[in-house]
């Protein structure tokens, strides 16, 4: 006589037998968590699904360097941002990025390196400025084919700053005066601004309080020359299908001839 199995015996039913959740209630499940993990990553339940041609990236808080900053401080990292350019500009289905900008500034050879990366695109590009676009996120912001800023926002123009052990011997002030003209080089070829009145606003005193420079308001950059327009996201879209679609004519009249 064949003994009870240990399912018998204990009254449970086996595992071949068991019941499993219907396949419905597996997908709720996986959909609350997935509105659970929206909530907690962008604070709504549902994200816009809208297939574009245009990739959108942001620019935000401190821009980290080689140093990482303390965990409070709200960071872009320039090794999370080269990769995403490389991507799109590899991209079939992007034709063209509109980069937001409301940065407090952070790294000079980090920004630069962001800066010349979006410079030498072969993609239509468009920058946004809201908010803030200081410091080293002036380059960044100037970077693009077409540079606009909101009406509200500012972008502070400022010598710029050693951390760390300062040698005081003349070699140092000749490499930061080297590491200044890069950027008011940059600065000048990507704008209409001229060198004379960038360095006129970087060096005032009296605007600043407890230093140097200057604070320039959205209309006041695009009266001297450093951003192109005024304006806001449906301005920088709007320019940017154009610049697509400019760039796409130029292209088809490239393969008729």
């Amino acid at each position: 006589m064949a003994k009870p199995s240990n399912d018998e015996k204990t009254g449970q039913i086996p595992k071949e037998h068991s019941e499993t959740e219907p396949p419905d209630q597996q997908h709720g499940a996986t959909t609350d968590a997935q509105v659970v993990n929206t909530i907690e990553h962008l604070g709504q339940t549902a994200v816009p699904d809208t297939e574009s041609n245009i990739f959108c990236m942001t620019i935000i808080g401190q821009i980290e360097g080689h140093v990482i900053l303390p965990p409070q401080n709200k960071t872009t990292k320039y090794e999370h941002i080269i990769p995403q350019l490389v991507a799109a500009e590899q991209s079939k289905e992007v034709k063209g990025l509109v980069i937001v900008l409301n940065t407090v500034g952070g790294d000079v050879e980090a920004g630069l390196a962001i800066a010349e990366m979006i410079a030498s695109l072969t993609k239509p590009t468009v920058t946004v400025v809201i908010g803030g676009g200081h410091s080293i996120g002036v380059p960044i912001a100037v970077a693009s084919s077409y540079s606009i800023i909101a009406e509200s926002a500012t972008m502070t123009i400022h010598p710029i700053r050693l951390n760390g052990l300062v040698i005081g011997v003349p070699q140092t002030f000749e490499y930061m005066e080297k590491m200044q003209e890069r950027v008011v080089q940059f600065v000048t070829s990507h704008s209409r601004i001229t060198a004379d009145k960038f360095k006129e606003l970087m060096f005032r005193t009296g605007e600043l309080n407890r230093d140097i420079g200057t604070a320039v308001g959205g209309i006041d950059a695009v009266k001297y020359g450093l951003m192109d327009e005024v304006g806001g996201i449906g301005l920088a879209l709007a320019k940017l299908n154009v610049l697509i679609s400019e760039m796409q004519e130029v292209q088809q009249q490239g393969r008729l001839q």
